[in-house]
């Protein structure tokens, strides 16, 4: 097990140091874990929630707007799951020591770019990229 690194409450990652040292890995590591709890926090409140609200509406209009809440719910749950397997997978590549490089190109990923987007798997350039071609095949 490692030793824990130290991270002072307003650290944020410079420009100025090695790239993805300790403070830089345990900062977006951090960063991964409480956005991953504060989604399983919000699907356990909305597992709650669809388990009380599971009552007989009379009104059809009142039931029908009850079920498109709950879908785009049940939607919303669903795209967060999927979010969640993604900041696991960016917590194993912190473990692996991969997280921060560009997957299509070895090169380092912007620390702007990973603070707002901490789960990014490629680089700006190779994410502009990628979506040049999707737009180009999607049109076919």
């Amino acid at each position: 097990m490692k030793a824990e690194v130290f991270l002072p409450d307003d650290y944020r990652p410079a420009e100025d140091e090695p790239f993805m040292n300790e403070r830089q890995l345990e900062y977006f590591r951090r960063k991964l874990i409480a956005w991953k709890n504060d989604l399983l926090n919000e699907s356990r409140e909305t597992l709650e929630g669809l388990q009380d609200s599971s009552r007989n509406i009379p009104d059809i209009a009142d039931r029908a707007s009850e079920e498109t809440d709950r879908a785009l719910e049940l939607r919303t749950r669903d795209r967060q799951r999927k979010l969640v397997a993604k900041i696991d997978a960016a917590l194993r590549r912190i473990e692996n020591g991969e997280y921060g490089y560009c997957e299509e190109t070895g090169e380092p990923i912007s620390l702007k770019r990973l603070d707002a987007r901490p789960i990014a798997t490629l680089s700006l350039e190779a994410q502009e990229r990628h979506e040049r071609r999707e737009r180009v095949h999607r049109d076919d």
